[in-house]
């Protein structure tokens, strides 16, 4: 069992006992059917709950009402468990014990398959754009996901394609002048390379465009569209604005199809905050190379939690740490000097917390610490299903690194004042 669960003996002839210790919060808990734990043959049964005790109870204290229950107390020789803050930390940590246990297995047991990519074959002679939830790691910054699904993947890449002229056909191509083609080609959506009717170099250019829109989400087409579309303007060619115009609005519509977590798969970083278990703390997971990280606790100590909601147009509203201000000694101007100061020093101590915080849950590149390919389909896959559900039901928020890799920190403490502020609204309901 992992050093971080606590444990308690459980005796069947007095079940009570042991039960009273559990507390009544979320966890995530294993029990045990025979001394030795892990050497037992015995499998363990593993589970969470929002009720950790009253879960047991139901599981453990035999009831006259209700006399068909399994009953497991008999067999039962020890319970471990460990409080979580969140249904995200209670996925995660539940197949990190399944998969210890059970390895493989525990994918099929906590029912989670590896999402939808997009995969750009760039190591084809004619690249083409295929969908695939086995992505290659070898050939990593060629594939783009994860998606929601495999349908809403077929859909992005129909109307990416759509404005491009790469092939479509699943042949590997010798070119021949004697080919017959295809219906794309017959409807000038295809460059027709497999009866050269184009050349190589030619068809090389268009396969670059599309990994370039695949890898910004269309934002590489968009930039250059609208600097056609504000030459044309500045021409006073309108008509030819307004074609372009068009054009943009088609990309616009195809890069609606496609969520934010859609990145090439080598460069799929992510940072998710959830609520802790702790009051005064939230939790921070860390997705990178594959695996997630996490929890590490970013402390809210001393931190003046901003009301988003106010409508207040204070140009303080970047979360703070309290600290005191010297009295003003002198006139207004060094009075508001002395709260300037003390902003940006308190500010200063949030951004520091964070750094320390991104610093534990990161590995030295070094770090021969690659994760098997079941943690890898795991974490993957929840992550995935996190993201993907509504809005309104999705606790938490994600963010992601800029072009440069540089991680928004500011917005991330903003983003764990809004954790913490709705985690005091729901105490205050209570």
């Amino acid at each position: 069992m992992r050093a971080d669960f606590q444990s308690i003996a459980f005796d069947p002839a007095e079940p009570r006992v042991a039960l009273s210790q559990l507390p009544r919060e979320a966890a995530v808990f294993a029990i045990y059917f025979a001394e030795g734990g892990e050497a037992a043959n015995a499998e363990p049964y593993i589970g969470r709950t929002p009720n950790l005790r009253g879960r047991l109870e139901r599981l453990l204290i035999p009831s006259a009402k209700h006399p068909r229950r399994l009953q497991l107390a008999e067999r039962v020789r020890r319970i471990a468990w460990r409080v979580t803050g969140s249904e995200f930390e209670s996925l995660l940590l539940q197949f990190g014990l399944l998969e210890d246990v059970f390895g493989a297995k525990a994918l099929e047991r906590m029912h989670l398959r590896m999402p939808s990519f997009v995969r750009f074959l760039g190591g084809n002679p004619y690249p083409r754009v295929t969908v695939t939830n086995r992505p290659s790691l070898r050939e990593a910054e060629w594939v783009y996901g994860p998606f929601a699904s495999r349908a809403s993947a077929e859909r992005y890449v129909d109307e990416a394609l759509k404005l491009f002229l790469l092939r479509r056909c699943v042949d590997d191509l010798n070119p021949d002048p004697s080919h017959p083609g295809c219906v794309y080609s017959e409807m000038k959506m295809c460059l027709a390379p497999c009866y050269k009717g184009c050349s190589d170099e030619r068809y090389a250019e268009e396969s670059e465009a599309v990994e370039k829109f695949l890898a910004t989400r269309g934002e590489s087409r968009l930039v250059t569209l609208k600097t056609q579309r504000e030459e044309a303007s500045g021409r006073l060619a309108f008509e030819e604005a307004a074609a372009i115009h068009t054009q943009v609005q088609k990309v616009e519509s195809v890069r609606a199809l496609v969520a934010e977590l859609v990145r090439p798969l080598s460069e799929l970083r992510a940072i998710v905050l959830q609520e802790s278990a702790q009051a005064d703390e939230v939790a921070i997971f860390l997705f990178e190379n594959g695996r997630l990280r996490g929890p590490v606790a970013f402390s809210t100590l001393g931190m003046r939690i901003q009301n988003e909601q106010s409508g207040s147009s204070s140009l303080f509203a970047q979360p703070v740490a309290i600290e005191a201000v010297p009295e003003e000694t002198g006139d207004r101007e060094q009075g508001a000097g002395f709260r300037a100061e003390a902003q940006k020093a308190a500010r200063g101590v949030l951004e520091e917390r964070m750094q320390a915080v991104m610093a534990e849950l990161s590995v030295p590149a070094d770090t021969p610490n690659a994760p098997n390919s079941t943690v890898r389909q795991g974490h993957m896959a929840l992550l995935k299903r996190w993201y993907y559900r509504p809005e309104v039901k999705r606790s938490g928020e994600i963010f992601f690194p800029d072009a440069d890799g540089v991680w928004p920190v500011k917005a991330m403490l903003r983003g764990v004042g809004r954790v913490a502020a709705k985690r005091l609204a729901v105490a205050k309901t209570v």
